[in-house]
C-alpha cells in the first residue's frame, strides 16, 4: 500500500517542488496540497494523510497549532520544514519525525520521507489498537472560515454565512452585503457544516436556516425560498428530503 502524503506550504514554488519530488517515488501518493494552516487542519479530517511534510510558519495557524487542532484525531506522522532552526526544540516536543531546513535538496526530503516510511511500519506494529479512524470520534463541524479580501486575510465566524453558492471548484460565501470567494467545492463544505443550521437546497446553493424567512410550494415540485434580507432562492424537488428532520409536528 502506498503512503499517502499531504503538503502544507505557503510559498507555491516549494510547495509545488515538494509535490514533484514525492510523486517521483512510486511508493508516494501526494493526496492533496495547501497553503496555510486551517486549510490543512480540513484535509488532514478529509484525506487522512499517512504523512503530513508542513512548513512550521503556515498562515491562519502554524505548524503547531495545526497539530493542537488534530489532536485525539488520526494525526499523520509530521515532517516540518522551515528557514530557521529556531523550532527545532519545538519540533522535538511534537515528535515531528524530521525537522529539514529550507531550501532544502531532493536526497534530504528523500531521506525524511524514508524515515516516515519506519515511523509508519513501527506504530502499525506498536499500536495497531489505538490508531483509531476520525469516524468514530465525535463529529466536529467547522467554527470559523478563513478569508482573503485583496491583500487582507482574516477569520469570519460560520453562523454568520447566510448563504453559499458554487463557483466551479469554488463557492462563495455571502456574508450581509459582502462576498467572499472560498477554495473548497460545495459538496465538501457540505460535509464540514452542521445540518441543523445550514441547509442544502439545490445542488448549488446552501442556506443558513436562521436566514430563511419563508418557503412555500412553487413550480414543478420545487420551493421558493425567501431569505430575511430578501434575497429569492430555489430549492429543488432533488433537495425536499432535507426538509424531513424539521417538519414533525407539521400537520
Amino acid at each position: 500500500m502506498n503512503i499517502r502524503v499531504l503538503v502544507a506550504d505557503s510559498e507555491s514554488s516549494s510547495r509545488e517542488w515538494i509535490c514533484h519530488e514525492l510523486s517521483n517515488d512510486r511508493n508516494v501518493d501526494v493526496v492533496a496540497a495547501c497553503a496555510d494552516g486551517l486549510e490543512a487542519e480540513s484535509l488532514v479530517r478529509r484525506a487522512q494523510p499517512d504523512l503530513l511534510v508542513s512548513e512550521v510558519d503556515l498562515p491562519g495557524v502554524d505548524a503547531f497549532g495545526l497539530l493542537a487542532m488534530l489532536k485525539g484525531a488520526r494525526a499523520p506522522g509530521v515532517i516540518l520544514l522551515s528557514r530557521s532552526s529556531q523550532h527545532a526544540v519545538a519540533a522535538f516536543d511534537v515528535n515531528a519525525i524530521d525537522y529539514l531546513l529550507k531550501p532544502t535538496s531532493a536526497d534530504r526530503l528523500r531521506e525524511a520521507v524514508a524515515r516516515g516510511k519506519d515511523w509508519l511500519e513501527r506504530r502499525a506494529l506498536e499500536e495497531p489498537l489505538q490508531w483509531i479512524p476520525l469516524a468514530h470520534h465525535v463529529r466536529k463541524y467547522l467554527d470559523w472560515l478563513f478569508v482573503r479580501k485583496g491583500e487582507r486575510r482574516y477569520f469570519v465566524r460560520v453562523r454568520d454565512v447566510d448563504w453559499i453558492e458554487s463557483e466551479r471548484n469554488h463557492v462563495r460565501l455571502h456574508i450581509g452585503k459582502e462576498c467572499h470567494l472560498y477554495q473548497e467545492t460545495t459538496k465538501g463544505i457540505e460535509s464540514q457544516l452542521d445540518p441543523s443550521q445550514f441547509l442544502r437546497i439545490h445542488r448549488s446553493t446552501i442556506v443558513n436556516i436562521e436566514r430563511i424567512a419563508e418557503l412555500y410550494p412553487w413550480y414543478n415540485g420545487d420551493y421558493a425560498v425567501t431569505l430575511k434580507d430578501g434575497t429569492r432562492l430555489t430549492m429543488t424537488e432533488r433537495y425536499k428530503h432535507k426538509l424531513r428532520p424539521f417538519r414533525r409536528g407539521v400537520a
